[in-house]
């Protein structure tokens, strides 16, 4: 049985811990459960005290208290975009991705040039593809470089970017790519610059239009990516496993590049 081994792994994931800085509704809160406490529990249990061994100091312990599935590196399944798809079939929940689709070969976008709040259009996508000279397959894991990890844990993260259009969404999946992701807090524009858009065109169909793409033509999308300047632009794999939540509309994942030679 062959086996190539990879010469770096890159962390593409957020870490997860409590920031004050985050908006409310991202905020992550974990209790940390000192080693001492778990001593009392092995007592309480029945075990004497005088028969601990003698480098017993306890276990430590966490409880996640509060952690919504979209607050840090995470999956959105197409359940997120809608409970139904443009045929009235129900879409899919997060715990039922394929995992045929979890790992695959990476391809980054480089968006680093787009403007705050300037979209990203097929013509961005077609000639960030030409450039890197990469190729799109079926099983190709579709990652954008925006550069606005950079404003991970400050307030602002989530107001600041660019983000994918409903017709570049669209671009990915006809050339066979079903996850595709974004170093940004989400895959559309900002929201206030959707809602300020939307209203200044007089055209509700500008909101929220790449996730809308997933109600027509099912796809997962990773959101909060980090870490894509470290990677080339093709020649690489990709891994992302979100937690098996049943039911819902996203899970958090660890998201990982394997890079060989």
């Amino acid at each position: 049985m062959s086996h190539i081994k990879p010469s770096r792994i890159v962390d593409l994931s957020k870490e997860i811990f409590y920031n004050r800085q985050d908006p409310f509704f991202m905020r992550v809160r974990i209790k940390h459960h000192a080693h001492a406490k778990a001593r009392w529990l092995v007592r309480l249990l029945g075990l004497p005290f005088k028969l601990f061994p003698s480098d017993f100091a306890g276990w430590a312990d966490d409880t996640i208290t509060k952690m919504g599935v979209h607050s840090t590196t995470h999956v959105d399944a197409p359940w997120h975009y809608g409970p139904t798809d443009a045929q009235g079939q129900r879409l899919p929940a997060v715990h039922e991705m394929p995992l045929d689709l979890c790992f695959g070969p990476g391809v980054v976008f480089d968006m680093t040039h787009k403007a705050q709040g300037e979209e990203i259009h097929v013509v961005d996508m077609e000639q960030a593809l030409a450039k890197s000279g990469a190729q799109l397959g079926p099983g190709s894991i579709a990652l954008i470089k925006t550069g606005r990890d950079r404003y991970l844990g400050t307030r602002q993260y989530w107001k600041l970017g660019t983000g994918m259009s409903g017709p570049a969404t669209d671009w990915l999946i006809e050339r066979g790519v079903l996850v595709m992701g974004i170093d940004q807090w989400g895959w559309d524009l900002p929201f206030h610059a959707q809602i300020t858009k939307a209203r200044r065109n007089k055209d509700g169909s500008l909101f929220w239009q790449g996730h809308l793409v997933g109600r027509k033509r099912p796809y997962w999308q990773m959101e909060q990516l980090c870490g894509l300047e470290q990677l080339p632009s093709h020649g690489f794999d990709v891994a992302v496993f979100p937690l098996r939540l049943r039911n819902a509309s996203a899970a958090p994942a660890r998201v990982v590049a394997f890079l060989y030679g």
